[in-house]
Order: C-alpha cells, then sequence, then structure tokens
C-alpha cells in the first residue's frame, strides 16, 4: 500500500502533540476523489478541534482522542484519481474545497473527499491562494447572506475584518452594494481598507459598541464584546451574527441570543457554516470575477503545521495562514 506524509494528531493538546508520519495513502471509492494536495490552509477550527476547546468538541470528534488523527479543513490540488461514482472530474482536474463535514485530512500530501464538497479551483488563483478560500470564504458567504440577509444599501459592520473570514466578509459584504465598517487592529487598517471597506475602526483606540453610530447588520468573526453590547449597536430590524470568537462569545450567542431575541426586533444569532458545492462554486465565481481576493498573511511547508497554527492561535494574522505541501 502506498504511503504519504501527513500531519498527525494522536491525542488532543497544543500544536506539540502534532508530528510529521508517513501514514497510509487514501483511496479513492465510491463517490470520493483523491486528491494530490498543493496547498491548505488554517482555520480557527483546527486549534479548537486540536485542544478539544469547548469540552463539547470531545462529543462529536473523539471523547478520549481525536476521531480524525489528520487535521486540515481546507485543500486545494489536483485530482489524483476517482471513485466508480463520481460524475463531475476527472484526473488532472484542479479542484478547492472544504473537508470539515467528510473527516479532514487536509494537512497531508493526498486526501479524499466525496465530489459534492469540491469544485474546479478558479483559474485566475494560485493553488495557496484557492486553499485559502473554502472555509472561510463560506463561512463569510452564509454568515451574511443566509442568517444575516444581507441587502443593498444595509450599514454593515465587520468585527475581526482582518481575520480569514473576516477578510473575506468585508469583500463580499461590499458585492451586496453595502456600506462596511471594518473593525481590526492598528497594524492591519491600511491593508483591510485596500479590501474596501468604506469606513476602518481601530478597536485599540476606539471602542465601536460605545458609539451613537447603528447598523443594520453585524458580524462577529472575532473580537470580545457582551452581547447586550452588540445589540445595542444594532438598528431597529437589525441582525447580530456570531461566527467566530472567545469561547464565552460564543456560548453568549447560543444561549443568551435566542432569549434576547424574543424581546423587540433585534435578532441575535450565531451560524456554524455548512460546506456544499453550491455555496463554493458561488465563491469561486466571486473568485474569478475580481470581487474578491484572498489575503494570505504566512505560508508554512507541511513540516511546520505546527508553528502554522500556533502563529493562528495568537490572533494576529492578516488573513489566511497557508500551508505548502512537500512533495
Amino acid at each position: 500500500m502506498s504511503r504519504m506524509k501527513a500531519i498527525v494528531c494522536r491525542q488532543y493538546g497544543s500544536p506539540d502533540v502534532l508530528h510529521l508520519e508517513e501514514v497510509h495513502k487514501p483511496t479513492a471509492a465510491g463517490d470520493r476523489v483523491l486528491i494530490r494536495v498543493r496547498a491548505s490552509s488554517v482555520n480557527a477550527g483546527d486549534w479548537h478541534l486540536l485542544r478539544a476547546d469547548p469540552f463539547l468538541v470531545r462529543l462529536a470528534y473523539g471523547l478520549l482522542r481525536p476521531k480524525y488523527p489528520v487535521l486540515g479543513t481546507d485543500v486545494a490540488g489536483v485530482v489524483e484519481a476517482i471513485g466508480p461514482d463520481v460524475t463531475q472530474f476527472k484526473p488532472g482536474d484542479e479542484v478547492f474545497g472544504d473537508l470539515s463535514a467528510c473527516g479532514f485530512g487536509g494537512f497531508a500530501q493526498y486526501a479524499t473527499a466525496p465530489e459534492r464538497f469540491l469544485a474546479i479551483k478558479p483559474g485566475n488563483l494560485t493553488f495557496e491562494q484557492a486553499a485559502a478560500v473554502p472555509s472561510a470564504g463560506m463561512t463569510a458567504l452564509q454568515a451574511l447572506r443566509d442568517t444575516g440577509k444581507i441587502a443593498s444599501g444595509m450599514r454593515v459592520l465587520i468585527n475581526g475584518a482582518s481575520g480569514g473570514v473576516g477578510t473575506f466578509a468585508v469583500q463580499i459584504a461590499k458585492s451586496f452594494d453595502t456600506h462596511v465598517t471594518a473593525v481590526c487592529g492598528s497594524r492591519k487598517l491600511a491593508g483591510v481598507r485596500a479590501l474596501g471597506a468604506d469606513e476602518v475602526i481601530d478597536y485599540t483606540a476606539e471602542d465601536f459598541t460605545q458609539s451613537d453610530k447603528r447598523y443594520d447588520l453585524i458580524l462577529a468573526a472575532n473580537g470580545n464584546h457582551p452581547i447586550t453590547a452588540y445589540k445595542r449597536c444594532l438598528a431597529p430590524g437589525g441582525a447580530y451574527v456570531m461566527s467566530g470568537g472567545s469561547t464565552k462569545q460564543m456560548f453568549q450567542a447560543l444561549l443568551l441570543g435566542p432569549l434576547m431575541s424574543l424581546t423587540g426586533n433585534k435578532r441575535m444569532t450565531s451560524m456554524l457554516a455548512k460546506p456544499n458545492q453550491v455555496d463554493l462554486q458561488c465563491v469561486g465565481k466571486l473568485l474569478s470575477s475580481g470581487k474578491i481576493t484572498p489575503l494570505i498573511d504566512r505560508q508554512y511547508p507541511l513540516s511546520q503545521t505546527p508553528d502554522a497554527i500556533r502563529y493562528l492561535e495568537q490572533g494576529h494574522a492578516a488573513g489566511k495562514v497557508v500551508i505548502n505541501m512537500e512533495h
């Protein structure tokens, strides 16, 4: 049986528990596609899963040890082989996708996924750029379009605008012809402004929750404010959507959000992205047209994936952190 290199996680813990190992190369069966991975990227979900934080992660992904030893959600690469039931792809196709709903495996030289979670890579993107897109791009799209009900003319605020989800959210919100206010740290103001934000707030100098300005839609991709402060910043009929942040912020949105939505006319919601081919293709069209562009902060070789996760955990990445495969 063929072998490949992969970053393996056999126990929960810090990035120190990750090791580069030789493991069995997966095979294409049924409707699954075997991908020779050219690049992957790191997401907040990777370190949440790695550390089993919050603890509820263990209920879904293994109580004592990770159910999936090879992490990694996003992939971009070349189709190596296809299962007998695959109809949309052929060997040699350049594809990208989100593997979070089908067993992960992106931090490896080869990965498999059902064809319904993959799409043809936009031709104007490198593999590294394409690998930066799936999870963060679909999260931003679904949070704004589906949960937030974004519409032309809205005043939209993106908190955590310089991160992976945030950088896509700024650009996607602008594609809906809205007025976008982006919140980020002082070091990243120029980069976020270059993405098209109409206004940029430096959270180290100004607390937007203390302002008199009101917004029709707030997307919290990061940044820790009490959920009551977010509600105060909404205009009548407005919506707050939590897609990421601290564990405290997540539980506030999950537990208090539905209760707070019962009074008044402001919606306090949370969302968890659902990988699917239709939305991946939708994001792909935005990429192909140039309406959105991936922003990459740093790139690491596969062997340094633990360092890449440490860097992302620090919370200072401007855009995405990408993993290059070493074939």
